[in-house]
């Protein structure tokens, strides 16, 4: 078999499987670790904010 045969049925199989299923993984990793509500909550919002009145910057809170 080439090795270019070899690679291009490689890839489309288990190199496939494999970086969905590293997709999926971080994905889930991003959305339920401890922490990330509040970390992401602030970059979600800087489509929203204006030049000549920036969005108020959140203080973290003290726990």
């Amino acid at each position: 078999m080439e090795t270019y045969t070899f690679l291009r049925q490689f890839a489309d199989s288990w190199m496939l499987l494999a970086l969905f299923t590293f997709f999926v993984g971080m994905v889930l990793w991003v959305l339920f670790r401890p922490g990330s509500t509040e970390t992401y909550e602030d970059v979600a919002n800087i489509p929203f904010r204006h030049e000549d009145k920036p969005a108020p910057e959140r203080q973290p809170e003290e726990s």
